[in-house]
């Protein structure tokens, strides 16, 4: 089957400017003045914004361009679940979580629907169609012209029309994501179109700006899309510092706190860190002293951060904290308490 049944994003290469306006314009529009034609970056930005943002079950399908609807079945991990409803997820990330050294695998039992970033659903009948999904994806995210979903418009919006005169023939309102996407895919190659500005979007799922041209927009894009990167990198940080705890024992070699290092009250352990997540303190020097059992999470945003939870021993509950990671590598990692700089620990790996 084509690539092209899955997958629709448009290439918007040019840019058209016209540079003499009306005043109407200018009273409607603002600071930009300027029209848009159907395959200017205003109309690449505003359609790829408003795709329908398939990330929210990468864990499941690994592909952002889309999602798998409900019900499906799959095997995960060798283990057979069926999703009915968007609580099931809990069912997958549960198994995909049980440890962190392992490869997760995720089997599909086809046929399936797969509903598309261009709001069309499509029946998938083998794995090869289901590989020719991800290809697609990954050949739109190469070239720019996959879902951005780090801007989220805020609606309604109004978007004027102008004829190729630059005089206004008429102008619409935009209720939802999925009404903006048809309006700009179908949009008439020779007209032109200017957003009503001011609008307002959050960006990155929490941070709210107000937007006033086609330029405000775009650096807003720029600014979120390399944020997204970012927290990209920090997840992909994390997932290498997992794989070093596992890999080793560690011992406290500082551990800072009111100005004073402690870490001889730990010199006598050694932290073995579970691929399922626990972690045991061992005395390697008094085999007498009972283990010191806890648990560990690696999570990231912008930064990494190591989470460490013991009990029933007044000595490791003080590290129980969430530990901002300022550096790692295989011998070595540096933490600093998200409560507290001043409160410092580092881990060597023996």
């Amino acid at each position: 089957m084509k690539n092209s049944k899955f997958l629709t994003a448009l290439l918007f290469m040019s840019v058209l400017v016209v540079t003499s306006c009306q005043d109407e314009i200018d009273n409607e529009n603002g600071d930009n003045p300027n029209t848009n034609s159907a395959n200017s970056t205003t109309a690449s930005n505003l359609e790829r914004s408003a795709m329908y943002d398939g990330s929210f079950d990468d864990f499941l399908d690994g592909m952002s361009c889309s999602s798998v609807l409900l019900p499906v079945t799959a095997t995960i991990n060798n283990t057979q679940v069926t999703l009915v409803t968007s609580s099931d997820y809990s069912l997958v990330l549960d198994i995909i979580g049980e440890f962190t050294d392992d490869d997760d695998s995720v089997q599909f039992q086809f046929p399936l629907t797969a509903k598309l970033s261009n709001y069309t659903e499509v029946l998938v009948a083998n794995q090869s169609e289901f590989d020719a999904l991800i290809e697609a994806c990954e050949n739109a995210e190469n070239e720019a012209e996959n879902a951005i979903n780090c801007l989220n418009i805020d609606f309604p919006i109004t978007i004027l029309t102008y004829d190729v005169n630059v005089e206004q023939t008429g102008s619409v309102v935009i209720e939802s994501e999925q009404q903006l996407y048809a309006y700009i895919n179908n949009f008439d190659d020779t007209a032109f179109f200017a957003v009503n500005y001011p609008i307002t979007a959050t960006l990155n799922s929490n941070t709210a700006a107000e937007i006033t041209s086609d330029a405000d927009l775009q650096s807003y894009i720029n600014e979120c899309l390399t944020m997204y990167d970012d927290m990209e990198d920090a997840e992909e940080d994390a997932e290498a510092l997992e794989d070093i705890l596992v890999s080793g024992l560690f011992t406290i070699d500082t551990f800072v706190t009111a100005g004073i290092d402690t870490a001889n009250d730990f010199s006598e352990f050694t932290l073995n860190f579970g691929n399922d997540l626990t972690i045991t303190a061992e005395n390697t020097v008094n085999a007498a002293i009972s283990d010191v059992n806890g648990t560990y999470e690696v999570a990231s945003e912008l930064d990494i951060f190591l989470s460490l939870t013991f009990s029933q021993n007044a000595n490791f509950e003080l590290l129980n904290n969430t530990w901002e990671v300022t550096s790692y590598s295989e011998s070595t990692i540096s933490l600093r308490s998200t409560t507290n700089a001043a409160v410092t620990l580092v881990l060597t790996q023996i």
